[in-house]
């Protein structure tokens, strides 16, 4: 392979996730972080059979595997079951799922790409691509610098700058809801025995209130619910976060009408465990990468996959280890027409999420208007497609399917 250096934009899960693909690869690369160390705030994140499975290809689960809560099903309930969700099985897909703090994950991704000697550069903040040609791209960093690459990827997230080069007047869309968490002892919920966790127990008045247990030892427990409201600025947002007693007052909101699991964990919350996360989206995008090809972007920045199945992040990981592959397999003249192939690849895997997101809320629909379902729907999702496939052989596939075309 010898498409040159590659520059990857944000040293975030993608970014870095990215590079140690790109090395497994034997493609050199070059991280590029705006803030002086990665980001590693945000609480805990749920990954799947698939991203654990890329996890493990570029040296990573078995570092992060003792740190994570592991769990089979995502359930969902009001007074009674309603639903449950394979969220991970190691005996069929060869892992369970897991929930993970982030800061343990960045953790375990900045020492393996120490280990493999990648280069990231901190306090390198990206303005603007500068021109690109058939063979190299060039851009500028806000202290007066420039760069040069082969490739330059934007891996930084859902405000992505790197997207300004592709879609100049595109903001990302607020959604009008802001989930508002928090963490408690999980001896604080004096769960029932044998209580299904995590949960998300649905009230048609207040919502959904969402509980899943944290830490190795499962001994914390994420606590959360979502409101509606209008968009604020970055200044408004950081006031509203905080109002410490507003976040307390509306997750103890309407508690009483919740199983007395909820009311212990709203009983007790310290106001520094308490978190706001705004929920914005970005519209479907014709393409992620440039008119060379020499800029592109994925993960948050190139789609943007609301939380039913908890697939957005497993998709993020998803594109970076199929981006390397199809990169190693593509000679320099070639690389336009594979990147192509790599997004009309993916897009076809996202769009599959979206619809297993329908699928999953019209189970937990009642069947009858003003009925509320009692009983558990029996009928499994086939997950197969999603949890198990070999990721190199997939994307060896999309170039096969296409040459053949």
């Amino acid at each position: 392979m010898a498409q040159g250096n590659i520059a990857i934009i944000g040293a975030g899960l993608s970014g870095l996730t990215l590079a140690l693909a790109l090395d497994k690869q034997s493609i050199p690369c070059t991280i590029y972080e705006s803030r002086s160390a990665s980001l590693d705030i945000g609480g805990a994140i749920m990954l799947s059979p698939n991203a654990l499975r890329i996890l493990d290809a570029v040296g990573i689960y078995e570092q992060i595997k003792p740190h994570a809560f592991h769990f089979k099903d995502l359930h969902f309930r009001t007074t009674v079951p309603l639903d449950s969700y394979e969220f991970g099985n190691q005996e069929r897909y060869g892992y369970d799922g897991v929930r993970i703090f982030r800061y343990e994950l960045i953790k375990a991704l900045l020492a393996t790409t120490k280990e493999r000697g990648i280069q990231i550069q901190y306090g390198k903040k990206f303005v603007k691509v500068l021109s690109e040609t058939e063979t190299e791209v060039f851009w500028e960093f806000d202290d007066g610098t420039t760069g040069q690459a082969a490739c330059l990827i934007g891996a930084d997230g859902i405000h992505s700058s790197v997207r300004k080069y592709l879609y100049p007047d595109l903001e990302p869309i607020f959604t009008n809801t802001v989930g508002v968490n928090a963490a408690v002892p999980t001896a604080q919920l004096n769960l029932p025995d044998s209580f299904d966790n995590p949960v998300t127990f649905m009230n048609p008045k207040h919502g959904a209130f969402v509980m899943a247990p944290q830490l190795a030892d499962g001994s914390e427990a994420f606590i959360g619910k979502q409101k509606r409201v209008s968009e604020l600025d970055r200044e408004g947002w950081a006031a509203l976060l905080n109002d410490k007693q507003w976040c307390i007052e509306f997750l103890r909101q309407g508690a009483e009408d919740f199983p007395k699991v909820v009311q212990n964990a709203v009983s007790n919350i310290e106001l520094d465990r308490i978190s706001l996360w705004p929920f914005y989206v970005v519209p479907k995008l014709d393409t992620w990468t440039s008119k060379h090809s020499r800029v592109v972007i994925l993960g948050d920045a190139a789609h943007a996959i609301p939380p039913t199945a908890g697939q957005g992040v497993n998709q993020a990981f998803e594109d970076v280890y199929t981006f390397a592959v199809i990169c190693a397999r593509c000679k320099p003249q070639e690389l336009e027409r594979g990147l192509k192939i790599w997004q009309h690849g993916r897009q076809g895997r996202v769009d599959r999420i979206l619809e297993l997101n329908a699928q999953i809320d019209a189970r937990r629909m009642p069947k009858d208007p003003g009925s509320v379902p009692t009983e558990i729907q029996s009928r499994e999702f086939d997950l197969e497609w999603l949890y198990s496939p070999n990721f190199d052989e997939m994307a060896e596939n999309w170039l096969e399917q296409a040459i053949e075309a």
